[in-house]
């Protein structure tokens, strides 16, 4: 019997991709997972790991709806059902509501399935739920191509930073625009850390330009003293940076769907569902053998009818 992680247990027996639900629905794959491994779904039953397998490697905004499940994998809708509500009380998944703000500004609730390669408890989910969790793991920053050194003065061997290197073009550039503001190599070397503050709160190179070159005096008698005045007098405040939102967000029962807090669905499961209890299994079919038996024994006890004949 193949494994529950075989790569082609998980393919669509269809050519075309899985289907992608409505934008802001579909899969949200959950934080600080582990990387993936063979062994991942190793404690769950063979349906249920071949299940949680193909969940995990669909991509985000994957449709996870029970019939669009049915329609790539080899369950009917009652397994798949079966299956996704055992994962659920597995930690791999849980559904519910999350609140968001919509193009016009307004805030709306969505559903959400977020689903979990490395199992969680119900504490985790409750942490996750309150915002207590990070969204997204952290990228490294992308490699930042170094520039040409530019000319640098005497016995400065030192190689300038992508910032700094912006701030000496941006100085040696003066002159073009007024004049009466050429500074020279050395000049630009000393003003150009009072360059990397702008620069570090958002100004670009026209701003510095235009705060620089208005309005200057006739004539100018020190351009870098005047300059080093106007880099100070005129930094730009520090950005406002915004506290980030706190999701809001709510689980809900895997077997009827009603909303709460996650200390009243362990397992994912609220407790009137938890109380009910489940339908009796049917029994196993009788063998063949048996049943004739039985059929021949029904006919036995059944009278006997007078075969009529058909009139010539």
């Amino acid at each position: 019997m193949a494994t529950a992680n075989s790569s082609d247990d998980h393919r669509s027996p269809h050519s075309t991709p899985h289907p992608m639900a409505n934008p802001g629905y579909g899969k949200r794959s959950a934080p600080e997972q582990r990387p993936r491994g063979r062994d991942d779904f190793a404690h769950l039953p063979p349906r249920e790991a071949s299940v949680a397998a193909y969940l995990d490697r669909l991509s985000e905004n994957a449709d996870m709806s029970v019939k669009t499940l049915a329609k790539v994998l080899p369950y009917g809708q009652c397994a798949l059902r079966t299956a996704l509500n055992a994962l659920q009380r597995a930690g791999h998944l849980r559904r519910g509501r999350e609140q968001i703000t919509a193009t016009d500004g307004g805030r709306r609730w969505i559903t959400r399935s977020w689903f979990s390669r490395t199992a969680r408890d119900d504490d985790w989910w409750a942490h996750f739920v309150r915002g207590d969790v990070p969204d997204a793991e952290p990228r490294p920053e992308p490699a930042v191509p170094s520039p040409a050194r530019p000319p640098m003065p005497d016995g400065d061997c030192s190689r300038p930073t992508p910032t700094h290197y912006r701030a000496l073009l941006l100085l040696a550039s003066l002159g073009r625009t007024a004049p009466s503001l050429t500074l020279s190599q050395a000049e630009c070397a000393n003003l150009a850390p009072l360059l990397d503050d702008w620069f570090a709160r958002g100004a670009t190179e026209e701003g510095v330009t235009h705060a620089l070159t208005g309005g200057l005096p006739s004539p100018v008698h020190h351009p870098a003293a005047l300059v080093r005045s106007r880099l100070l007098a005129k930094l730009p405040p520090e950005p406002v940076r915004e506290e980030p939102r706190t999701p809001r967000r709510l689980l809900e029962c895997a077997e009827c769907g009603v909303p709460g807090r996650p200390e009243a669905l362990p397992g994912g499961v609220c407790r009137a569902c938890r109380d009910t209890p489940s339908p009796p299994r049917p029994r196993a079919p009788l063998p063949a053998p048996s049943v004739h038996a039985r059929a021949a024994a029904i006919r036995a006890k059944m009278p006997q009818r007078r075969q009529e004949r058909t009139p010539a």
